[in-house]
């Protein structure tokens, strides 16, 4: 009748958190899943996942993630171990450490890039 679900255990344990619009947070963010971020946060960011910051999402700190989409702002240094997707309204003050980046048109950034394959 009623027939067990098989789950992954790998590392991607399917769970998105999101800090919304109009949330503010002061302290570090640490998961093992995706994070989403349309708020404030204040603190540093270490997560396996992917990062998407929307376009009023904004971060006071240090990144450290495997994947990340950004359309808000970054003050701080980014540390993506895949690829860094930079979309037309992000905007980024402090250094760069990715594999692979793509930057749409009028995204700016303003410290060093430094592409390797960690």
């Amino acid at each position: 009748m009623f027939q067990k679900e098989n789950k992954s255990t790998a590392t991607d344990n399917g769970s998105i958190n999101l800090i919304g619009n109009g949330t503010s947070i002061i302290g570090d963010v640490n998961s093992n899943g995706d994070v989403r971020i349309d708020g404030a946060l204040k603190g540093n960011v270490t997560i396996s996942g992917k990062l998407v910051i929307g376009g009023s999402g904004k971060i006071e700190g240090n990144v450290i993630c495997q994947n990340a989409d950004v359309s808000g702002e970054i003050q701080g240094k980014i540390t993506v171990s895949e690829a860094l997707s930079l979309k037309a309204t992000a905007k980024i003050l402090g250094d760069i450490i990715t594999k692979k980046i793509s930057i749409e048109p009028n995204a700016s950034f303003t410290g060093t890039c430094n592409m390797n394959a960690q």
